[in-house]
């Protein structure tokens, strides 16, 4: 007998790459699924699943009125993913989106299962590999960041107050057909040639999304999760060198001499507050910036030994596996032979 048979959650961010995942986990296990989504955001896929959707913006509270009303669990996923944008952008679409979310969610929802980040734990000059949920955060400027750990402290606000029953994921660097690291690698590719922090040699801590889907039915599902906060990452021994170069054997292309190019950390960490606080500015995207030298510059290999005591978390994908359901997907859309 399926106990999640009757039990409502609604995903926020549903029509995403990783919200597109857990929706479907969340149908083929037998749960009454809504999926948040923005006016005119394609949904046909989410609703030939069986998805309900419900259309509003989170940073109009007027529109999510009663979005909670006979919600159990509420997994929220939305949110500005991006690397480049002014504090404005990111505060709005992280911080005071799920604070509006929040007060919809008190008093009405069983859990709250918050999505958050590993830029969260203060990601920047500093390696943070081995660092536990127990290790102390803070801010470095990186704006995603920064408002994800402030969002982080909503959570816990409400948590403490009685108004919800909280857990905080902070996820790594998640792959899967259509992510952002697996369209962003093809584009790289294609061009003449890929400069990588420090050779490419930290290693690019990669997580597969459905193994993050697990760690989000577990998280809100199992009673041991509330108040908690779960890293999330893969095992996989994986540097960012060694993974453009698998990313580009599945488009059939071969690595020479000149694809990769060195910058050392010590220069780019710099050079990317001045061109990320300019193009910010003045409302330029650019890759140069300090969120992503942190994120390949630096090994951001957090300790997930939490998830797999407390929750029975693992690995279930392997990264053979992931390579070989990404190919697929990547032949399909034409991006590899």
């Amino acid at each position: 007998m399926n106990t999640n048979n009757g039990k409502n959650v609604l995903v926020t961010g549903a029509g995403g790459f990783i919200g597109t995942v857990l929706c479907k986990r969340l149908v083929e296990d037998k749960f009454n699924v809504t999926g948040l989504a923005m006016s005119g955001e394609k949904t046909e896929n989410l609703e030939q699943m069986g998805v309900a959707i419900v259309r509003g913006n989170l940073t109009m509270p007027e529109t999510i009125r009663g979005i909670c009303d006979g919600i159990d669990t509420v997994y929220h996923l939305a949110a500005r993913v991006t690397y480049w944008g002014t504090r404005k952008e990111f505060y709005d679409t992280i911080y005071d989106a799920t604070k509006n979310i929040l007060e919809e969610a008190a008093g009405k929802v069983h859990r709250f299962v918050y999505i958050s980040s590993v830029v969260a734990t203060g990601l920047g000059p500093k390696h943070r590999k081995g660092h536990r949920e127990s290790d102390p955060v803070y801010k470095t400027g990186i704006f995603y960041g920064d408002a994800k750990l402030d969002a982080e402290g909503l959570v816990w606000n409400y948590h403490r107050n009685g108004k919800i029953s909280g857990t905080v994921i902070r996820p790594t660097n998640v792959i899967g057909p259509a992510s952002v690291w697996v369209r962003d690698a093809v584009d790289n590719l294609n061009k003449p040639f890929l400069p990588l922090i420090d050779g490419g040699r930290w290693s690019a801590s990669l997580l597969y999304v459905d193994n993050l889907v697990d760690a989000f039915v577990l998280t809100g599902t199992k009673e041991i999760a509330a108040g908690q906060t779960y890293h999330i990452r893969d095992d996989y021994a994986v540097t960012w060198r060694q993974y453009f170069t698998d990313i580009a054997g599945l488009m059939g292309k071969k690595i020479k001499a000149t694809t990769f190019f060195s910058i050392p950390f010590a220069l780019a960490w710099p050079s990317a507050g001045f061109v990320g606080t300019i193009c910010a500015a003045l409302h330029i995207k650019t890759t140069m910036t300090r969120h992503n030298v942190a994120m390949m510059g630096r090994d951001n290999d957090i300790d997930n030994s939490k998830a797999k005591r407390e929750l029975g978390w693992n690995t279930r994908v392997t990264y053979e596996d992931a390579l070989r359901r990404i190919s697929a997907w990547m032949k399909k859309e034409g991006l590899a032979p």
